[in-house]
């Protein structure tokens, strides 16, 4: 019995062993929570996230809170299954976050690169609908290409075959709709007055080119910058947007109220999808938001995630999000998810 008594002894030892190295063992997964939430119209560090000179800017009594998602990236067994059983957190697979072949620094680069750029989208998004158009400004015109001595060096192009031109991407979208070598009906401005001219496409590099090198131009009487570090990816657009119209508008978009958000936004002002809404959700109530914009694509994702007494606003785009925060301001029905 005493010899029985040691194996089982042992042997329980030695499972304890083996079910601690188990759990202290990192598995392929990663565990997403709930990140810091920034109020685009206040001060991070010390320093304002928007900053604008030049102009006047107004004040707000509320807060625009863009939202994050916290990435655990080294997991282990017992992590994961905290995470698991948390309603705030989520386990996946460690590659839709770092994806094979990438490493940590290169996917952290990637990110900054992603916010950098819709930092830009917002502003974009933002000068228009304030009243500063994009312009799509002729650089340069090949000697020999389709556009010579029609188009020049400084002309505004405004539209192809009728379809106006509001950013670089589209008309080069417009150019490419037809084959080369179709006669194109373009618009343009020069010195501020009004013309059209016919440019035929040519094929290069495969695709339909009208030769020519453009740039997108915004001109506006003052100076805009967002300055926000630590934070990656393009899901801050829509809440840095929004940001800077309250701040040049005398109104309070606001209307006093903590509002939280997420989207990411292009020149054009569309709102677009973004991973971990149901994180950022959680983040959004511990901040105290009083209502969340979600993007439209996902809202049935937020809506399987929901937290007390957040109201869930529904936007596809600037215009929609500005919409919904008037309803918020006079106590109406925005659109919801």
């Amino acid at each position: 019995m005493r010899r029985r008594g040691v194996t089982v002894l042992l042997g329980a030892l030695l499972t304890a062993l083996l079910s601690v190295g188990v759990l202290v063992t990192p598995i392929p997964y990663v565990v997403l929570g709930p990140g810091p939430t920034v109020d685009t119209l206040g001060t991070e560090d010390g320093t304002e996230v928007i900053q604008i000179t030049g102009r006047e800017t107004s004040t707000s009594a509320g807060q625009l809170r863009l939202t994050t998602v916290g990435v655990q990236p080294s997991v282990k067994l017992r992590s994961a299954l905290a995470g698991w059983f948390s309603s705030d957190r989520a386990v996946v697979p460690r590659e839709l976050v770092y994806p094979p072949g990438e490493s940590q620094q290169e996917v952290k680069q990637r990110n900054e690169e992603d916010f950098r750029t819709s930092q830009t989208s917002a502003e974009t998004a933002a000068l228009a609908e304030l009243g500063y158009p994009i312009q799509v400004v002729v650089k340069t015109v090949a000697a020999a290409g389709p556009a010579a001595g029609v188009l020049r060096v400084g002309d505004v192009v405004t539209s192809v075959e009728g379809q106006p031109v509001t950013t670089a991407a589209s008309l080069t979208e417009l150019v490419r709709a037809a084959p080369a070598g179709t006669a194109l009906t373009i618009g343009y401005t020069r010195s501020g007055a009004a013309a059209t001219a016919t440019v035929t496409s040519r094929e290069q590099d495969g695709r339909p080119r009208i030769g020519v090198e453009i740039a997108q131009e915004q001109p506006h009487p003052f100076t805009l910058k967002i300055d926000l570090g630590d934070i990656g990816g393009p899901s801050a657009g829509l809440m840095f947007a929004l940001g800077i119209v309250d701040k040049i508008e005398p109104e309070d978009l606001t209307g006093g109220k903590i509002i939280a958000g997420t989207g990411t936004i292009d020149d054009e002002g569309r709102v677009g999808p973004i991973g971990g809404i149901a994180q950022k959700l959680v983040g959004a109530k511990q901040a105290g938001a009083e209502a969340f914009l979600v993007p439209a694509d996902n809202c049935a994702e937020a809506l399987r995630n929901p937290q007390p007494d957040l109201p869930l606003l529904r936007v596809g785009s600037l215009d929609e999000a500005l919409t919904a925060l008037a309803a918020v301001r006079s106590g109406g029905q925005p659109v919801r998810c």
